[in-house]
């Protein structure tokens, strides 16, 4: 993974992702480098529009918040999350709805 992070790296800071470059970001940051694992990566990262398919990327949704620190405010959480899945269920309820008389 860290041999991705590096062409990443590279790439936001509008450098050249080559065989040297990703070594050097590797090497910088302390990762044994594998030669053959770079050639690799920058092989396969050829003719790709890194911009492009960062764009096309799904998301990912943020971690989910700490546990309440007492026991009084457990319930409270546990009763916001129960409401918000029940209007969330409502919602995607209705959705299949109006989906249904499209294809009547």
């Amino acid at each position: 993974m860290e041999y991705v992070y590096a062409a990443l790296l590279l790439h936001k800071a509008g450098k050249k992702i080559d065989e040297a470059s990703v070594k050097k970001v590797l090497e910088a940051a302390g990762v044994d480098v594998d030669t053959a694992r770079v050639k690799a990566l920058v092989a396969a990262l050829e003719g790709v529009d890194i911009e492009e398919v960062l764009k096309s990327a799904p998301t990912v949704a943020a971690a989910p918040a700490a546990a309440p620190a007492t026991t009084e405010e457990a319930p409270k959480e546990e009763k916001k999350e129960e409401e918000k899945k029940e209007e969330k269920k409502e919602t995607e309820e209705a959705a299949a709805e109006g989906l249904g008389a499209l294809f009547g």
